[in-house]
């Protein structure tokens, strides 16, 4: 069985979209993790994060990392899974963790007005690049420990597919 490989980095690094050309190059199964959660609750993770707040929601999300680790699948993981405490080390053990790493300029010019992203909500321009900035200080530490960083600033998911997927060969057989 070919070990998971995660997707990981901040909301707007394109990992959804880059999570299903490598599933197609690699010919497994695809998760995204946000929205299994969206599928299995019922809601958005926007009305998750109102209803429950990010401590259940994060807790949501640790069972159903777990879950999805035996898989062999492609998973592209919300941008604060892999900053939370013990995160790094299950990811690393139980597959590959990729890190699409992007200036925050570029995720601010993706996620556009950031109203489906709950900690970007109600925030004008400056202040979403604001919280970008912050957001990525306090995760990059944890996005660094991934196996392999790859510069999602510039290129399209097909060729960040084909370089991942490439970079994948390595470690397999």
């Amino acid at each position: 069985m070919q070990r998971t490989v995660w997707l990981v980095g901040l909301m707007g690094a394109g990992k959804s979209s880059v999570a299903a050309e490598l599933g197609k190059q690699l010919g497994c199964a695809v998760f995204d993790s946000d929205a299994e959660i969206e599928r299995e609750d019922g809601l958005t993770i926007a009305e998750l994060f109102a209803r429950d707040g990010e401590s259940a929601f994060r807790s949501r999300e640790r069972a159903l990392i777990e879950r999805l680790a035996t898989l062999g699948a492609v998973v592209a993981l919300g941008g604060g899974a892999m900053a939370q405490a013990g995160a790094p080390e299950q990811l690393r053990a139980s597959g590959t963790v990729v890190y699409l790493r992007a200036r925050p300029e570029t995720l601010a010019r993706r996620v556009g007005s950031g109203a489906s992203r709950p900690l970007l909500a109600g925030l004008d321009a400056a202040g979403r690049l604001a919280k970008l900035r912050q957001l990525l200080a306090q995760r990059e530490p944890s996005y660094m420990q991934a196996h392999y960083v790859v510069d999602a600033d510039a290129s399209n998911p097909r060729k960040l597919a084909r370089e991942i997927a490439a970079r994948l060969g390595e470690l397999r057989p």
